[in-house]
Formats: structure tokens, C-alpha cells, sequence
């Protein structure tokens, strides 16, 4: 299980986000509207499990609704505030901001 604390790297987002992917699928209302919404089928999942682009996916996916960060975090024992945090540190998830 990833560490509570904010100051994460890419692996343990990476890891935060394989369990997250764990949850989703042995969820029987998450896993058909993650199959659904982004278009993965399960040999998608099989061949794509390891890519970090893909995970970036899976948090995107589990940022979308509060009810399934709410259940993630809860699951992985961190805040929602973690999962902003780890997606940020995958590909896809770096926000360039200047002011």
C-alpha cells in the first residue's frame, strides 16, 4: 500500500495507481464503467497494466467522480488529495502553469 504522505515519487504513483486499477476491477459497478468509459477491454488491461501512460489513465478516470476518489483513497488508506498528487507524477499529468 502507497505511503499517506505527499511527498511521493513516480513509482509509488504508479503503485498507488495499480491498486487502483485492483479495486476497480473486483468492483462490479466501477469495472463495467471503467471498461465503458475509456474503451479498455480486458487484454487492453492485461497488455497495458505496466505502461505509465495507461495509469495516468486510470487516475484520470478515478478523478472524475468524487464518489470513486472517495473509494480509492479509502481502499488505498490515503487522502484524495493523494490521488491528485500521483497523477500529477505520471506522464500526462504535469500542469504548466505561469502566471
Amino acid at each position: 500500500m502507497p505511503p499517506k504522505t505527499a511527498a511521493l515519487g513516480r513509482d509509488t504513483a504508479e503503485a498507488l495507481a495499480l491498486h487502483a486499477v485492483a479495486v476497480i476491477v473486483a468492483d462490479e459497478d466501477l469495472c463495467p464503467r471503467f471498461m465503458a468509459v475509456t474503451g479498455c477491454g480486458e487484454d487492453d488491461l492485461r497488455d497495458r497494466i505496466g505502461d505509465p501512460d495507461f495509469l495516468g489513465a486510470v487516475l484520470d478516470f478515478v478523478l472524475e467522480a468524487d464518489a470513486t476518489v472517495e473509494t480509492i483513497a479509502e481502499a488505498a488508506g490515503v487522502s484524495p488529495e493523494t490521488l491528485v498528487l500521483a497523477r500529477s507524477r505520471l506522464p500526462g499529468g504535469q500542469v504548466e502553469w505561469t502566471p
